[in-house]
């Protein structure tokens, strides 16, 4: 009997450590587990996976709105890098193509609400046939959306009076790359009588220099052609263009770089022509990203009205990024490019090249847009005092 009531004494001290052990452990368990739910976790976040704003452009629905056409063969390749130009209520769209030679050239489509086509021509518009390479003996390092056998690349058009006026990249596919300028009066461009004024080079012989354009007007009395944005704004005015005659050249001051810590920290160069509005000069600029890199964006800037050296407000976000299959899928995957830009019914429509194989469009307010540009944009770029 005392055996017995031994026993039953030693089984009840067993449970009993027993229950002990089990709190313990279950103790335990809930400090670790309360450890790992206060412990805080940081995670970048992509820049791909930002918040929309009132700064991004909307694409249209129907992009690409052109594409190559393979029964064109000086456009089988692509149609890509538009241009554009607003006259009555039409909008003009010289684009950039490469067919089966691969060789550049600009064609020619409108239309009336800026995203769908109307019309366009059969044949190029426009070629330069210069193709000079005698006296190069080592062929320069660029290629530019696949046009290897050069001609004229990425057109950017202003219209100032009764003339239209066009920058474009001379290529002769071997040795020299230059920036050109030619021009045609409007009667001519709007009745398809392509008579183009013979180019002349506006950048010096042995430099690679693109994404020059000209402003829509003349500022203090002069034309002004915006060749730079870094490391500071590069702009040349002259009184007449005939100024440049093919022997007179601007000295562009182009050094890369960007702003550090910014999406912008790899400057690529200007987009299209200058806009005019209330608040400034609305500049758009393509850039890189070195956390994001081998995506061209576009961004957004306003320069000041009288004196365009002065940046009054710089967008703190790509207003476009290469997100889309028609971005990704062609010559150069990432690429948004653009030459073009209009304000049509207070909408600002952007034309640009997706992947260096199509051309697409995208639109904003232009109102909402400045607004958001003014209310977040920086101003951290030294202002250039120097014309």
């Amino acid at each position: 009997m005392a055996a017995s009531k031994k026993k039953l004494k030693k089984k009840k001290v067993a449970t009993k450590k027993k229950v002990v052990r089990r709190v313990v452990k279950k103790a335990a368990k809930k400090k670790v587990v309360k450890k790992k739910v206060t412990r805080r976790v940081v995670r970048k976040v992509h820049p791909r996976d930002r918040k929309k704003t009132k700064l991004d452009l909307i694409r249209h629905q129907g992009n690409p709105i052109l594409a190559p056409q393979g029964e064109n063969h000086w456009e089988a390749r692509a149609a890509f890098n538009p241009t554009a130009l607003l006259v009555d209520g039409k909008i003009h769209i010289l684009y950039r193509a490469i067919g089966a030679d691969d060789r550049s050239v600009i064609g020619y489509a409108a239309s009336s609400d800026g995203f769908h086509i109307d019309k366009r021509l059969p044949h190029p518009v426009y070629l330069d046939i210069r193709m000079p390479k005698a006296g190069y003996e080592i062929q320069i390092p660029y290629s530019s959306g696949g046009g290897t056998n050069g001609g004229s690349e990425d057109p950017r058009v202003t219209l100032i009076g009764d003339r239209v006026y066009m920058i474009y990249t001379a290529f002769d596919g071997w040795g020299s790359l230059r920036l050109d300028l030619t021009s045609i009066r409007l009667d001519n461009f709007l009745n398809h009588v392509w008579k183009w004024k013979s180019p002349v080079h506006i950048s010096p012989p042995g430099e690679i220099h693109k994404n020059w354009t000209l402003f829509p007007e003349k500022i203090g009395g002069k034309f002004a052609i915006l060749h730079s944005i870094v490391p500071n704004i590069g702009i040349a005015y002259f009184d007449n263009l005939d100024e440049l005659d093919g022997e007179s050249f601007i000295k562009s001051s182009f050094l890369g770089g960007g702003r550090k810590g910014e999406w912008d920290n790899r400057m690529r160069g200007v987009g299209p022509a200058p806009i005019k509005t209330k608040h400034g000069w609305l500049v758009l600029y393509h850039a890189m990203d070195k956390n994001d890199p081998n995506r061209y964006k576009l961004g957004a800037m306003l320069l000041d009205l009288a004196d365009p050296n002065n940046i009054l407000y710089r967008s703190n976000q790509p207003i476009l990024e290469p997100d889309e299959w028609y971005e990704n899928q062609g010559f150069k995957s990432g690429v948004v490019y653009s030459c073009g830009a209009v304000v049509k019914d207070s909408k600002l429509i952007v034309y640009y090249g997706g992947a260096d194989t199509v051309a697409c469009a995208a639109v904003a307010d232009l109102d909402i847009f400045l607004r958001e540009l003014m209310r977040t944009g920086k101003t951290k770029l030294k202002r250039n005092v120097h014309r």
